[in-house]
């Protein structure tokens, strides 16, 4: 449906808004536009407010016969991961070409990079989350995409015992993106998770005891 409406809406250009150095450039042109703010949007049938990073709300720019909207409230709107590049001053939108390890801004008492804790079937991720400690336990840990991010492809393996629960949980609404078992005979199970627009998650497992919780860091990433 979303992309239905993205196509629908074909004749709308979309004003780029970002906060870091759009006024600077050069190649500005002047124009004459109008506010309006009577018209009205619907995103999926239901009524859809744009409105700035602030939260207030944002009447659409009418110019030459076409309707202009900040990008970020459509990116909003559609479940579009949105990002600025001040330096090359480029407004990036949905997943990224290059993946983001997690571990460039993970941290975690479990976080370790010892040679003899690394490695999985044979290969040495250098640096991973490894919860190997004894009893009946919960392992978690925090992420922090902080909205920049489409996806987040997270890589988790059980080992010696099955992790009958496992979720990621968007932390500042409790709302879960990923409810799922990890099975030792699963091997290292890649999810990928649609985090668009979220801030912080919140990664849980119930370990039994025998078990653990290993994640590579280096190969679960964002886009």
């Amino acid at each position: 449906m979303k992309k239905q409406w993205i196509a629908a809406g074909a004749a709308a250009i979309l004003l780029a808004s970002t906060s870091a150095g759009v006024y600077a450039g050069t190649k500005l042109q002047q124009i004459k536009a109008y506010l309006d703010p009577s018209m009205k949007f619907k995103v999926d049938g239901k009524p859809f407010q744009p409105q700035n990073d602030k939260g207030a709300a944002l009447a659409p720019i009418s110019y030459n016969n076409s309707t202009y909207l900040p990008v970020r409230a459509i990116s909003k709107a559609l479940g579009v991961a949105i990002e600025y590049d001040g330096k090359t001053n480029t407004i990036l939108l949905g997943e990224k070409v290059d993946g983001i390890p997690i571990a460039d801004s993970f941290g975690s008492d479990h976080r370790t990079k010892d040679p003899e804790l690394t490695s999985y079937n044979g290969k040495d991720y250098k640096d991973v989350f490894f919860n190997n400690l004894s009893g009946n336990r919960s392992s978690s840990f925090m992420l922090y995409p902080k909205g920049k991010y489409q996806k987040l492809y997270l890589q988790v393996a059980a080992i010696g015992k099955d992790i009958e629960r496992f979720f990621v949980q968007d932390s500042d609404t409790s709302i879960d993106l990923e409810i799922d078992t990890v099975a030792v005979s699963e091997g290292l199970k890649t999810f990928e998770i649609n985090i668009s627009g979220v801030e912080e998650l919140y990664i849980y497992a119930d370990v039994k005891d025998g078990g653990s919780m290993f994640v590579p860091l280096t190969t679960s990433y964002y886009k």
